[in-house]
């Protein structure tokens, strides 16, 4: 099993940012950064990353790609 493989998630958002993870409300973003790589190739990498904290306290990482949400542990 390798660490950090990303699954999907529900995340709901409002103007583009994240309001909900699953059930639970979004408190604030952290941080926002975008990923482009093997732009060279036929199979290009993009995803856009938020790092969030939730109200129940969690800090979660989020990323989008292809119209999907994903959620990735460190």
């Amino acid at each position: 099993m390798r660490l950090g493989r990303p699954r999907s998630a529900a995340v709901t958002t409002r103007d583009s940012i994240p309001v909900r993870v699953g059930r639970v409300g979004v408190e604030a973003v952290l941080e926002e950064w975008v990923v482009e790589d093997r732009w060279w190739t036929a199979r290009r990498l993009r995803r856009r990353y938020l790092e969030l904290v939730l109200e129940d306290g969690r800090n979660v990482v989020v990323f989008h790609e292809l119209d999907r949400w994903y959620e990735q542990r460190a």
